[in-house]
C-alpha cells in the first residue's frame, strides 16, 4: 500500500506490529496507543530494546499520561485525535529529518531563524550577537537541540540535564526554561522556538 510516496505496512496488533517491525525495518512507526492486545506504551518499550526507528504515537483526547508515558518510553513525538493528513506529514519529515541528523558524524550547528547553536564550541547566538549562557542554561538548550522538533518530556530533561536523581523536581525545568526564553526569545510570553507542550514537556521548534 502507497500513500504520499511512502510505502505502508499496516499492522492491528501490537505482537504484529512488533513482528512487522522485526523483520521489515521500516524507516518510521506511527503507533495507536490503543490496540486490542498489547498497551501501546509496551510496545514502545519493545521497540525500543533493539531500534532507534523514529515513533510517532496517536493517542486521544483526554490521555495525557499515556502520552507521557510514550515519550519516557522511547517515542519521538505524538498526535493527538483528530488530526489532519498534513500535519501527520510535517511530523513525519522532521522526523526523518532527526534520524538523519543523529546518524550523522560530528556535533551539529543548529540554526532556526535567527538562533545558532554549537554544540562542540559551545557557542549561541541571537542575531549574530553572542549570548552568555550558564553551564545548566546550556545543557538544558543542547539537550532540546539534540531533539530538535521532538517533543521531550519533563522527565527526560531532567534526566538528561540534571540527572536521574532529579526525577522529582519538575520546577527545575520550569526556572530554566523561563530564563532561556528570555536570553533568547524577541517575545518571552509568545516563544518562536522553545515551545511548551502543555502537561508534557518542551519542543524545539526545528522548522
Amino acid at each position: 500500500m502507497t500513500a504520499h510516496e511512502y510505502r505502508l505496512v499496516e499492522a492491528t496488533t501490537g505482537q504484529q506490529a512488533l513482528l512487522e517491525a522485526a523483520t521489515r525495518s521500516p524507516d518510521l512507526v506511527i503507533l495507536d496507543l490503543g490496540l486490542p492486545d498489547l498497551d501501546g506504551v509496551e510496545v514502545t518499550r519493545r521497540l525500543r530494546e533493539w531500534s532507534a526507528t523514529p515513533i510517532i504515537v496517536i493517542s486521544a483526547r483526554g490521555r495525557e499520561d499515556d502520552k507521557i508515558q510514550a515519550l519516557d518510553a522511547g517515542a519521538d513525538d505524538y498526535l493527538t485525535k483528530p488530526f489532519g493528513v498534513g500535519e501527520l506529514l510535517a511530523r513525519m519529515r522532521v522526523a526523518f529529518r532527526n534520524a538523519a541528523r543523529v546518524g550523522s558524524a560530528g556535533d551539529p550547528v543548529f540554526e532556526i531563524g535567527d538562533l545558532r547553536v554549537d554544540l562542540a564550541a559551545r557557542r549561541v547566538l541571537v542575531g549574530g550577537a553572542e549570548v552568555h549562557l550558564t553551564r545548566t542554561q546550556f545543557n538544558l538548550l543542547a539537550a532540546l537541540v539534540k531533539h530538535s522538533g521532538k517533543v521531550m518530556t519533563h522527565r527526560e530533561l531532567l534526566r538528561d540535564v540534571w540527572g536521574p536523581g532529579a526525577a522529582a523536581q519538575s520546577h527545575y525545568v520550569r526556572v530554566y526554561m523561563g530564563q532561556l526564553r528570555h536570553k533568547l526569545e524577541a517575545d518571552p510570553a509568545r516563544p518562536r522556538y522553545l515551545v511548551t507542550e502543555t502537561g508534557v514537556g518542551y519542543r524545539l521548534r526545528s522548522e
